[in-house]
């Protein structure tokens, strides 16, 4: 039997506990092979931090208006990516610098699926996101020849030079508008390895809204709005390197940083994962 959740609730008060399984289970799923047309490779990205308790919050009023992705019965799936930079962290630096048009290159391995991929991401000067991808067997932990090749396809730069400087993993809800060309990702339990050093992001939510064109009627942003919470230019690449990496500037992620340490009293406990999570070692 479904859970019904009240919409009247105050997620924000501790008087009422729930789970994202509770929230998610109200969702109509939806299948990778349902999704295919909402790739969206090529997009306008709008991203959002907020407390787990103001996502749930969201989320209770978002139910008809969004479909979620379920891989073998689960509406949270587990993703792991490596980040790959030079040794002077050249692509880290083209974000801290305000470069409008800038790279990242990752590995990516959604575990529930079993699914890996190399990725280039490539924010234009106009403000879009370009992605190019090919798939691999497993997580990519070093530029070999053939990973060379597809890169010199989309990254403007010598790729002999990129190493793994970042690993990540989260859990991801995937939402998929019922009536616009647009997706949502939820990305909870952040946790950054580098160099042997950890960083949790315990109580803290990413949200990214993904539309072939920005608009103000994907009812996602509306809820923002109602909650009260503002957009936010935030790179996880770039927030795992300033914690992890001393002698990298930071000054342009400080706003983020403070944030952050705001939203982080708000404790994850459901969920938690172990250090074992991550299937790499850190090196």
């Amino acid at each position: 039997m479904k859970t019904h959740i009240p919409t009247t609730i105050d997620y924000t008060t501790g008087d009422y506990q729930t789970t994202s399984e509770d929230i998610l289970s109200r969702f109509t799923p939806v299948s990778l092979a349902q999704m295919e047309d909402m790739a969206l490779l090529r997009r306008i990205d709008t991203k959002y931090v907020l407390s787990k308790a103001q996502l749930y919050q969201a989320l209770s009023h978002l139910t008809t208006a969004y479909h979620t992705l379920e891989v073998e019965g689960r509406r949270q799936q587990q993703y792991e990516t490596l980040y790959f930079d030079t040794p002077d962290f050249a692509l880290y630096r083209q974000h801290h610098d305000g470069w409008r048009s800038r790279y990242k290159v990752r590995s990516r391995v959604y575990a529930d699926s079993g699914l890996a991929f190399l990725e280039v991401k490539h924010k234009t000067n106009q403000n879009i996101t370009v992605k190019h991808r090919v798939q691999t067997p497993e997580l990519v932990t070093k530029i070999g020849e053939w990973a060379e090749d597809f890169l010199y396809t989309c990254f403007p730069y010598p790729s002999t030079a990129l190493t793994v400087r970042l690993q990540n993993a989260f859990r991801r809800i995937t939402l998929v508008s019922t009536h616009d060309i647009e997706r949502v990702t939820l990305d909870l339990g952040l946790r950054f390895a580098a160099n042997g050093a950890r960083l949790p992001l315990p109580g803290i939510a990413i949200a990214e809204v993904k539309q072939a064109a920005f608009s103000l009627r994907s009812e996602f942003v509306g809820q923002m709005r109602a909650l009260g919470v503002r957009p936010l230019r935030f790179s996880k690449y770039c927030i795992g390197v300033a914690h992890l990496y001393d002698q990298v500037k930071a000054n342009r992620f400080k706003l983020q940083q403070l944030y952050l340490d705001k939203l982080s009293n708000h404790r994850d406990t459901e969920g938690t994962e172990k250090n074992s999570v991550f299937s790499v070692s850190p090196w």
